[in-house]
């Protein structure tokens, strides 16, 4: 019998993903467990792979398409069976799913084994790393023209750049009124963030609260400690709001699907917020709360080497139930952060700054910094929150 070949749901806030590539064409053989299709998700590029083996009968969305989770994409016709038949049992539902072209010519497809043998290695065709993919994406880079530098011809971020470049300097001029204004289109990873934020405003109900705290203390420790192991504010962050977490419970939960009820995670699984040239990624220190400082340290810095890469895992990106990221390295001193959708908190960090305070009931030059906490309103209250953020900043003091 046929094996429809679904878009899975990584996460409870995945709704839908974008096939970026089919790494089999209509009409080849197919393995269970090998890589049949990759999706691009709200997080991460992945490989989905095939649930039976056979031959794969019919593809029902082009590459580029954006498909509802648990919907079928492709079609597997196994051993037994006669591909002509599955696939044009299946055309009908193909040509549904696809957008009509004008200005296309319709042309007849060519035999499965025809097709199989013209792309002997599909998945080779596009030899090319996932930030290198993401970027031709946006530039409307056609990888099939570029020649890889990297390892084994793999094409690279400086790659499509240089492609790019070049296909500019070809294009012949255009009039002054049509200079007037660059023009980017609105899509991919930008446009998912853009989805994605306003989701959540339109999902929640979202107040941000803010507190300057004197972290003095936290920044002796760090001076103190940096001389044993390298390690940042953010992993100190991540250390104090771990453990923070487990103090007030309610702020490490989220609703249910259905909105019926609260589900208090165990875990702290901290999200870190990195900013790309081609969007924002947030990878995820997973049982913060068990951990400690040094390997804080050592995990958040290899996720963020992966995540400049292109070479973040989904398991990288996925159970976060609480998010921090910090703009300070930027000159910031405080804003209001976004909630990522289906967690109940995100806390802003700004810049440490020197200045005068009064300590002990004298005037005294002390580290400051502001805190930002947007939470949930439905899920907890301003009393509630205000004593997450103090033990924040208390457990931020006390690093040890």
């Amino acid at each position: 019998m046929a094996v429809e070949v679904t878009m899975p749901k990584f996460g409870l806030t995945m709704r839908e993903g974008t096939i970026q590539r089919f790494f089999k064409a209509s009409g080849e053989r197919v393995n269970a467990g090998e890589p049949l299709y990759e999706v691009e998700t709200e997080k991460v590029l992945y490989e989905v792979e095939a649930p039976a083996s056979g031959t794969l009968a019919i593809t029902l969305f082009d590459e580029g398409a954006t498909v509802e989770c648990g919907t079928a994409v492709a079609v597997i016709a196994e051993v037994s069976e006669d591909v002509a038949t599955v696939a044009a049992r299946y055309s009908q539902i193909k040509s549904a799913s696809q957008p009509a072209h004008r200005d296309s010519p319709v042309t007849s497809p060519p035999p499965a084994n025809q097709t199989a043998a013209a792309n002997p290695s599909r998945r080779d065709r596009h030899a090319a790393s996932p930030v290198a993919r993401k970027l031709a994406s946006e530039l409307g880079v056609d990888l099939d023209k570029i020649e890889g530098t990297g390892p084994g011809g793999r094409i690279t971020r400086e790659d499509v750049e240089r492609s790019a470049k070049s296909a500019t300097k070809m294009q012949p001029a255009i009039s002054a009124s049509a200079q007037s204004a660059d023009r980017v289109a609105f899509r991919g990873v930008r446009k998912v963030i853009a989805e994605r934020m306003h989701q959540s405003l339109h999902s929640s109900a979202q107040i941000t609260i803010a507190a300057e705290a004197d972290v003095t203390p936290a920044t002796e420790f760090r001076a103190r400690l940096s001389r044993e192991f390298d390690f940042s504010y953010t992993d100190m962050m991540i250390h104090a709001v771990a453990r923070a977490l487990m103090r007030h419970p309610r702020m490490n939960a989220r609703l249910n699907e259905n909105g019926a009820e609260i589900v208090v995670f165990v875990n702290a699984n901290v999200g870190i917020a990195v900013a790309l040239d081609e969007g924002l990624i947030v990878p995820v220190v997973s049982r913060g709360e068990s951990k400690s400082l040094r390997e804080i340290a050592v995990e958040s810095r290899a996720l963020g080497e992966k995540a400049r890469a292109g070479n973040l895992k989904l398991e990288d990106v996925t159970g976060g139930t609480f998010t921090i990221t910090n703009l300070g390295m930027f000159g910031i001193d405080a804003f209001t952060p976004i909630l990522n959708p289906g967690e109940t908190g995100i806390l802003g960090v700004g810049r440490i700054v020197e200045k005068p305070a009064v300590y002990r009931g004298e005037i005294a030059k002390r580290a400051m910094l502001w805190l930002s906490l947007t939470f949930d309103h439905r899920m907890l209250d301003g009393a509630p929150a205000a004593q997450f953020l103090q033990s924040v900043i208390e457990l931020f003091n006390s690093a040890a």
